[in-house]
């Protein structure tokens, strides 16, 4: 934030001495580095005072000393900037040609009727989740599975003792309706998701099941769940996992929600889909998968070292409505991977997989899309752009800020057409999140800050009007308190109706306050400058998209994207 801000003050005193040296008609326009001697340098008879000798020193100084070795960063930037649109080009090919030959994953025969129903364990980690807890617990419930051959583990790590209280009696009220389902909250909350995952596995009656699902706690499985996904483990011993892709409740809420919808559309439809059909290899997505237990095991199981744990299934999910909730999801989504890589790299080296899946895995999952990405995305547009409007001997190509990203702009919403309006917000809003995500794994890459933070995102609790939660809602109101919650204490009953009661009652509106970003704000204010630099050139797109990314910057800096938090 420091060097933030004595670059954003250089930058107000450099345009300033511009304006001046442009109103005297000092300036001089985009002078070339390669040939000096073209520049007019002024004769001395025409130098006016010591402002105007000052700025012939200036122009020459940055010519000499400071364009050569800006020149060198963005030559770099730029062979990694080709580097992230080819390979982006490469699975959108791919992705093409999966579509062409139509691969899809098949079933042979009957299988539903042909698999005799395996022993599945269902996870619903949760912590503190308020919002989504009901939905979560009774759409997994609803889940079409013999019961007898199916157990629910509800992990809750809530340090609410309220909530606590309240997803007991949700639990207890399933277990009523023939639900084969146990609540487990620890004492002893380390490792967070992770380390809740362990522990749950450690039961001794996990050793009666094949098969364990997780769904985080706003996921909301269909009935067929499992009919869908257990079959494509039959008759194949070597596949360890099924991941389903994710549908989204409230993917049209705002822009925030518009523009998150656009990225994990291409993660599931292009990334997973190329890499798992192509390498036979891709990443747990954490939720919404089901492991074949065995080989989750030899895998050496869930361990607490870090923040980080394609088919037609879909599963809907709500992704965050608030800029806050987002930023911080993208922080531990961007941090733990770098902090994952710095302890795994030895392992991944000595692993027994082909050497195609460690380089999908090292250069291009690890160090391509999670380190460099991020790197040259801050670098080249939030520094160096507005830089070279300072020192235009280092001005970069029309090409690099216009024809390529608008480019790649345009797959990433491939797999998403109806967003094809929102091409250019999307852009604008990426460079604005390589902030936050250059900020994340510089912390996870050397375990600075918050790389070991896990912070639950705040969810609003949406659900489909296709669920089916809403008729059982209905039906669990109806039901008398006592028959609902048998099992839990006369205490905690007594609070629960107190919860009830308060819930019940009609409170005043929340007041939500737009919270200030200061790094974001420090760079609207950079880049808007910089746009008012790029004027005296008239350097045409250059100017414009200064301007649009510093509006950017200022709208999610002031909070003005997205929801609000209460």
């Amino acid at each position: 934030m420091r060097v933030l801000r004595m670059f954003l003050v250089l930058s107000v005193v450099a345009l300033a001495f511009e304006f001046v040296a442009y109103w005297n008609g000092w300036h001089f326009q985009k002078p070339n580095l390669q040939l000096p001697e073209n520049l007019r340098i002024p004769e001395t008879t025409e130098i006016r005072g010591w402002l105007h000798s000052a700025y012939l020193s200036w122009l020459l100084f940055r010519a000499d000393y400071i364009a050569h070795p800006i020149r060198m960063l963005t030559n770099v930037c730029i062979l990694l900037f080709i580097i992230q649109s080819a390979d982006r080009m490469i699975l959108c090919l791919g992705c093409f040609w999966i579509k062409l030959k139509k691969i899809k994953p098949r079933l042979d025969g009957d299988s539903f009727k042909e698999y005799e129903h395996p022993m599945v364990l269902i996870q619903i980690p949760m912590c503190n989740e308020r919002e989504v807890y009901e939905q979560s617990i009774s759409a997994v419930c609803q889940i079409d599975w013999p019961k007898d051959r199916m157990l629910i583990q509800v992990l809750d790590d809530s340090d609410d003792e309220a909530i606590r209280i309240l997803i007991r009696a949700e639990v207890s009220k399933w277990s009523q309706r023939g639900a084969n389902i146990v609540y487990r909250h620890r004492l002893v909350r380390t490792g967070y998701k992770a380390g809740n995952l362990k522990s749950a596995m450690g039961c001794d009656y996990v050793q009666n099941y094949e098969f364990v699902a997780i769904f985080d706690a706003d996921f909301q499985p269909n009935p067929d769940f499992l009919k869908l996904t257990i079959p494509h483990f039959k008759g194949n011993p070597e596949l360890g996992l099924v991941q389903a892709r994710w549908s989204f409740v409230n993917k049209d809420e705002n822009l925030l929600t518009r523009l998150q919808y656009i990225n994990l559309c291409f993660h599931f439809e292009v990334e997973q889909q190329v890499n798992g059909v192509l390498l036979n290899f891709f990443g747990f997505n954490g939720t919404a998968g089901v492991w074949r237990i065995k080989a989750l095991e030899d895998s050496g199981g869930w361990l607490e070292r870090t923040t980080v744990e394609d088919m037609d299934i879909a599963v809907l999910c709500e992704v965050p409505e608030s800029y806050e909730a987002y930023r911080k999801q993208q922080h531990r989504w961007h941090s733990g991977p770098m902090h994952l890589f710095r302890l795994c790299l030895p392992d991944i080296i000595r692993s027994k997989i082909s050497i195609w899946k460690k380089a999908n895995l090292i250069l291009l999952f690890f160090l391509l899309r999670k380190l460099i990405l991020p790197f040259y995305s801050f670098t080249l547009f939030c520094v160096i752009l507005p830089l070279t409007m300072f020192v235009p001997e280092a001005e970069l190509p029309v090409w690099v800020i216009c024809y390529v990203p608008v480019l790649m702009s345009f797959l990433n919403i491939l797999p998403a057409p109806r967003s094809f309006p929102f091409i250019v917000p999307y852009l604008l809003f990426e460079n604005t999140m390589s902030v936050t995500k250059f900020n994340a794994m510089v912390s996870g890459l050397f375990q600075l800050g918050g790389s070991y933070e896990w912070i639950v995102t705040k969810k609003t609790g949406r659900s489909s009007e296709s669920d089916l939660i809403a008729a059982a809602e209905r039906e669990s109101k109806s039901m008398s308190l006592s028959k609902i919650h048998k099992g839990v204490s006369e205490s905690e009953l007594g609070e629960l109706s107190k919860l009830q009661e308060e819930q019940e009652k009609d409170l005043p509106p929340v007041k939500k306050e737009n919270k200030i970003y200061k790094k974001e704000l420090a760079l609207a204010f950079l880049l808007l400058v910089a746009a008012a630099r790029s004027l005296l050139s008239a350097q045409g797109i250059h100017f414009y998209f200064l301007l649009f990314q510093g509006v950017s910057f200022l709208l999610v800096g002031l909070d003005l994207i997205g929801e609000q938090m209460s």
